[in-house]
């Protein structure tokens, strides 16, 4: 949803009345415009048809795990998500950080520092873009606009995917430990637990490779890491 004042659109998905009029109000008096859901389906609903720039997600919802949302979000919408919850632990934190979520907020939190992180994220894309475009084999990958175009087609990447494939393509023809991925997108998560880092190697060689199978480009340097060739 484009608003005409040019207003950031926040989606609030929080389920506890007291905290999603508090939302309301506070955000709407710093600048946002607040459109809000009770649960994942009125969520889903949601995305589609107001398009936020934003979106602050409860982890505990009615219908569900706001995680599992999350983690549609991050793979097939170019939309960050900043995770609420009232929990705590060091392994949910990580987790939603794990599956793409750019930020996460502990309740009770101070609205001031709340809109302070939204502002940080919503700022990100100018802060990380430049005017770099990188060309291999025939994907082009345009850092500026954080699209990928496989022989002139955009393909949709989720914002690990994309990173990830930055990450290899800044450092064309040259291997790039799992340490390095790992610390440098999942930091926290230990060398040892690399499923979540194989995984999305295999999702990117099914989106910019023709035979995944037998890969071109994304190619596994056994007990290293990975390289990216031309």
């Amino acid at each position: 949803m484009v608003d005409p004042e040019g207003r950031s659109v926040v989606l609030v998905v929080e389920d506890e009345e007291s905290y999603q009029e508090a939302l309301k109000v506070g955000l709407t008096v710093e600048g946002f415009v607040v459109v809000s859901a009770t649960n994942l389906s009125e969520a889903r609903e949601l995305i589609e048809t107001t398009k936020p720039d934003l979106i602050l997600l409860d982890v505990m919802l009615p219908d569900g795990s706001g995680l599992d949302l999350c983690r549609e979000i991050c793979e097939t919408k170019r939309i960050p998500v900043i995770m609420v919850s009232a929990r705590t632990e060091e392994l949910d934190v990580v987790l939603g950080l794990e599956i793409g979520a750019a930020d996460y907020v502990t309740k009770p939190y101070r609205l001031r520092e709340l809109v302070a992180r939204m502002r940080v994220v919503l700022r990100r894309p100018a802060i990380e873009s430049n005017d770099e475009i990188i060309s291999f084999g025939n994907i082009r990958l345009d850092l500026t606009r954080r699209t990928v175009a496989k022989n002139d087609i955009v393909i949709e990447l989720s914002r690990k995917e994309f990173d990830l494939l930055t990450l290899f393509a800044t450092r064309l023809g040259q291997v790039v430990t799992r340490e390095v991925c790992l610390d440098t997108l999942w930091w926290g998560l230990e060398l040892s637990d690399t499923r979540t880092l194989d995984t999305h190697v295999k999702r990117l060689r099914q989106k910019i490779e023709d035979e995944p199978a037998d890969p071109k480009h994304l190619l596994t340097i056994r007990g290293v890491g990975f390289r990216l060739d031309a």
